[in-house]
């Protein structure tokens, strides 16, 4: 277990101290006063419509505040980061200009930690690192400081249950993310451990058509192929797949997660009955309560759809491209990564119009509506106020409509 001398996971008492710097890069005036007016307001011949829920969540809050204190705590030590403090370019950028020194993982997911020594600080993100990675770093005795978020503790506590007991973990979740990786880890804290990621309905159907011995399932040497960078080494989807947890990324759609689950119980109880059931499945419900009502905030919203959707956030954030795939079922919705994709000049904006990470920008120009309109906004769980603020501005400004009384425009970056 990691000493207290070089491991910290409740910072370092400094949050009164760094709390004025955080407020002032990441607060907006603008989106507090409309949400003191019930989320709606109109400005000249727009309606903006918040979501409920939106923005910075406490872990997100938690991290970022563990990131400022250790940057105050060590002034002249050198900070590493092990990935992204969370997947948001703005402050991702903004711990650059700190003096943060970004670690990045190779594809399968290993961090080269070669430049790491004793004598440096290094930042574990909200989603966790792995086990190799958190021992590695254990043995060369560095600082650690751990902002892993309590839900994803969680889901590991469920998932190393699940190993001591025998059961494969089965994981819905995206098998190249920073947090799934860092919670299939888990199983290896016990000999023998498994774990399966499906990234979505059709992978647990594979999955499924396995366990019920479906006419066309995969043969063997097929499911292994298709699940070979998903699972634990050496899975064995003929001894594997008789017992096992269900858990998900806690970033995943709720209800996906929570049919996923379902259905794998469905199938096993169809292979093997009720009473093989009860003693050999088990399912927790590990989204995360801020993931949960952020995703809740858009159902209300959606109601009573507006007329076009802005959902800001990193694209390589998971919760915030979900929230945007909800809301391109009901309405014309833009996914961008920040304010600044939306040009007031052109009137242009660039978004990501798929759910898939990877999916290139698409560029606008003719993208609001003529005449009056709602405009509905909600942003992902790492992405601060400021941002929503500055969007909203931007949108304003191309309508030509005059600021809000009182609204700042971005400030300019406080020195570390």
């Amino acid at each position: 277990m990691a000493t207290s001398e070089t491991y910290f996971r409740k910072g370092f008492g400094l949050k009164d101290q760094v709390r004025p710097v955080i407020e002032s890069e990441y607060h907006s005036e603008l989106v507090d006063r409309i949400r003191s007016q019930g989320c709606r307001r109109t400005f000249g011949d727009v309606t903006v419509r918040l979501a409920e829920e939106f923005g910075f969540c406490y872990g997100v809050d938690r991290a970022v505040d563990y990131a400022y204190e250790t940057r105050t705590k060590f002034p002249d030590k050198k900070v590493f980061l092990v990935g992204e403090i969370i997947h948001n370019p703005h402050v991702n950028n903004r711990m650059r200009e700190m003096g943060i020194e970004f670690i990045y993982p190779d594809d399968d997911g290993h961090f080269d930690f070669s430049d790491v020594t004793s004598q440096d600080v290094v930042l574990l993100p909200a989603f966790g690192v792995t086990i190799e990675a958190f021992r590695e770093l254990e043995r060369i005795g560095c600082v650690r400081v751990d902002t892993t978020c309590g839900s994803v503790l969680l889901v590991w506590k469920r998932v190393e249950g699940y190993a001591r007991d025998g059961f494969t973990a089965i994981i819905h979740g995206k098998y190249t993310h920073e947090e799934s990786r860092a919670t299939a880890s888990q199983v290896r804290k016990h000999d023998g451990g498994k774990y399966l990621i499906v990234r979505n309905m059709e992978e647990a159907e594979l999955v499924c058509d396995y366990i019920t011995g479906a006419p066309d399932r995969l043969s063997r040497e097929a499911f292994i192929e298709h699940f070979g960078k998903k699972s634990s080494e050496g899975f064995d989807p003929d001894v594997d797949l008789h017992r096992f947890g269900v858990a998900n990324q806690t970033t995943m759609l709720a209800n996906e997660s929570l049919a996923i689950g379902e259905r794998l119980e469905e199938a096993l109880r169809e292979a093997k009955g009720d009473e093989y059931v009860e003693e050999n499945f088990r399912s927790f419900g590990t989204i995360c309560s801020a993931t949960q009502e952020r995703q809740d905030a858009v159902k209300e919203l959606m109601v009573s759809p507006p007329d076009i959707m802005i959902v800001i956030g990193g694209y390589n954030s998971s919760n915030t491209n979900h929230l945007a795939h909800m809301c391109r079922e009901y309405t014309r919705t833009f996914h961008i990564e920040d304010a600044f994709c939306i040009d007031e000049e052109s009137g242009q904006i660039r978004h990501k119009p798929e759910l898939a990470v990877h999916a290139p920008e698409k560029e606008e120009t003719d993208w609001l509506p003529e005449g009056p309109f709602e405009l509905g906004i909600t942003a992902g769980a790492s992405t601060p106020n400021n941002k929503i603020g500055e969007a909203l501005l931007k949108v304003l400004k191309i309508r030509g409509i005059p600021l809000p009384e009182g609204a700042r425009q971005p400030l300019p970056m406080v020195g570390s």
